[in-house]
C-alpha cells in the first residue's frame, strides 16, 4: 500500500499489487482503543479517523487504513477491522471502502466521483 495524493479526498491509499475478490487487502492497527471521553478530547481532525469499537469505545484509525476514502463504487468491504476486496483491485488503483456499511455512522455529502455516487452518505 502507498498513501498518496487522491482525486476523492486529499490523500488516498494505493495498491503497490493486484488483489483478487475476497483477499484481505488491509488489516486495521487495533491497537489504539480510545474511550468516549478520549475521543471528545481529540482535535477535529483527528476525531474523524475514529471507528466504533463496542458500545463505549473507539478505535484511532491508523496509516495507512485512515486514508481508505469513500466511494460509492468501492472495491472493498470493512469486515472484522479488515478491509476485504469485493471485486479485482489493479495495481497502481485506488483503495476504497463505503462509508454507509462500513459501521462507522459515518454521514456526509459525498464527492467520491462514481457514475453511481448517492451524493449523501448515511
Amino acid at each position: 500500500m502507498e498513501v498518496r495524493a487522491s482525486r476523492i479526498h486529499g490523500r488516498g491509499v494505493f495498491a503497490l499489487r493486484a488483489f483478487r475478490a475476497g483477499d484481505i487487502v488491509l488489516r486495521w492497527d487495533v491497537s489504539h482503543i480510545l474511550s468516549r471521553e478520549d475521543v471528545t478530547s481529540l482535535a477535529e481532525r483527528e476525531r474523524v479517523y475514529t471507528h466504533p469499537f463496542g458500545a463505549d469505545k473507539a478505535i484511532l484509525v491508523q496509516p495507512p487504513e485512515r486514508y481508505v476514502n469513500h466511494s460509492c463504487d468501492s472495491n472493498t468491504v470493512v469486515r472484522d477491522f479488515s478491509d476485504i476486496a469485493v471485486r479485482y483491485i489493479a495495481a497502481g488503483e485506488e483503495v476504497t471502502s463505503d462509508y454507509s456499511s462500513d459501521g462507522s455512522g459515518a454521514s456526509f455529502t459525498c464527492t467520491c466521483g462514481a457514475e453511481s455516487c448517492r451524493g449523501l452518505v448515511s
